[in-house]
């Protein structure tokens, strides 16, 4: 007998401890932004990956338990204020107050693995936790001990930590997991919204400090295009047809592609968005002149980052075509070598535009086609 879907919701627990998050990349901006640097790059963008995996962590979690029960509420809101505290840490995190995020960060992840493994009565889901805790554990732990280094080895160390738990979570803790695949979804496109309503605080915030000219509101106006646009491409129609995918897959084979598709996949689409509002904050903060390498960088390849990663998202999904996202993509990269020439409005214009052609693209030449009644595989293969 065909087992019965579950239908699980997004609960109200859920989007309260999502506030935390939108803190955290906040902070990740704001560290990016004191040092704009390769080096600055890099580590707030091991800072990102770390946080995100967090989160990553608990939509498994609560896809799995009621987070209806006092106890878990209670445990819940223990990981809201350590994931705050790491949060806090984070513009200090490889300097004075790498210790601080580290432990705060290891309690987040010691509270998650207490949480499955109390959460739940399914035997299935305890073994999968017992299989999965062992990584889950042993990376937050070097985070911790890459407090006390510096240099190249402090940043060697968050990278054999990101590895363990990046792979530990690719080769174990699959099978057990009853995910309910609504949910699921719904909890990565309202993180794809924080992270753009995040986006969009900073154009807010790099404005409010300046005279409001006409160049600088300009800049503020194209900033949120080129955010729309991410908006648009990412809720369009092919929500539904990934959800129904995930719908038609059980046990291992189900857990396995919303683990590629959303855990991982949806990492370096939050990242281009980060990226892409550094580049906004510094475009805002000299409007006259051409950016620096890493700005450029950020601004062009971060809004090209977060198109490639949703061609391959939906690949993943079985849900083919996108070939004008790939060259919207190039598009935004070739971009990257003018925006340290022109001045940054000019970019941030030039940006919009090719965000603004491709969401005109996909209006008039996707969606029609699907209206009238052709498949999505046909419809997508035109593009």
């Amino acid at each position: 007998m065909e087992p019965v879907e579950r239908d699980k919701q997004v609960e109200p627990l859920e989007l309260f401890f999502d506030l935390v998050f939108v803190f955290a990349l906040t902070q990740v901006t704001a560290r990016l932004a004191d040092d704009p640097s390769w080096g600055g790059l890099l580590r707030g963008l091991f800072v990102l990956a770390g946080i995100w995996w967090t989160w990553g962590a608990y939509a498994w979690l609560t896809n799995e338990v009621d987070s209806r029960q006092r106890g878990v509420r209670l445990a819940m809101l223990a990981s809201m204020t350590a994931m705050l505290v790491a949060a806090l840490a984070i513009p200090g995190a490889f300097e004075g107050d790498a210790l601080l995020f580290g432990s705060a960060y290891l309690l987040v992840r010691v509270l998650h693995i207490a949480l499955f493994a109390a959460g739940s009565d399914d035997v299935d889901v305890r073994q999968a936790t017992r299989a999965l805790a062992p990584t889950a554990l042993l990376a937050p732990v070097l985070v911790v001990g890459a407090g006390a280094l510096d240099g190249a080895a402090q940043l060697g160390v968050w990278a054999l930590a990101l590895g363990i738990d990046f792979i530990g979570g690719g080769l174990r803790g699959i099978e057990g997991w009853k995910l309910s695949p609504g949910h699921f979804a719904e909890r990565h496109g309202l993180i794809i919204i924080i992270a753009l309503g995040e986006s969009i605080v900073a154009i807010g915030v790099g404005a409010s400090e300046l005279e409001l000219t006409v160049r600088v509101v300009l800049a503020a106006t194209l900033g949120m295009i080129v955010a729309a646009a991410l908006w648009w491409t990412y809720f369009d129609d092919a929500g539904e047809r990934i959800e129904h995918q995930l719908r038609s897959l059980r046990g291992r084979a189900r857990n396995t592609m919303a683990r590629d598709a959303y855990s991982f996949l949806h990492l370096p689409m939050v990242a281009g968005i980060v990226l892409l509002a550094l580049g906004v904050k510094k475009t805002l903060g000299d409007v006259d002149d051409p950016l620096e390498l890493v700005p450029a960088v950020a601004l062009c390849c971060g809004t090209a980052l977060y198109f490639l990663s949703q061609v391959a998202f939906r690949w993943r999904c079985s849900d083919r075509g996108y070939g004008q996202r790939l060259v919207a993509a190039g598009a935004c990269t070739a971009l990257t070598p003018l925006a340290t020439e022109i001045s940054a409005l000019v970019a941030l214009g030039a940006l919009a535009v090719v965000c603004a052609a491709l969401v005109a693209y996909e209006t008039r030449a996707v969606l029609p086609g699907r209206v009238r009644g052709q498949s999505p595989d046909t419809s997508l293969a035109d593009g």
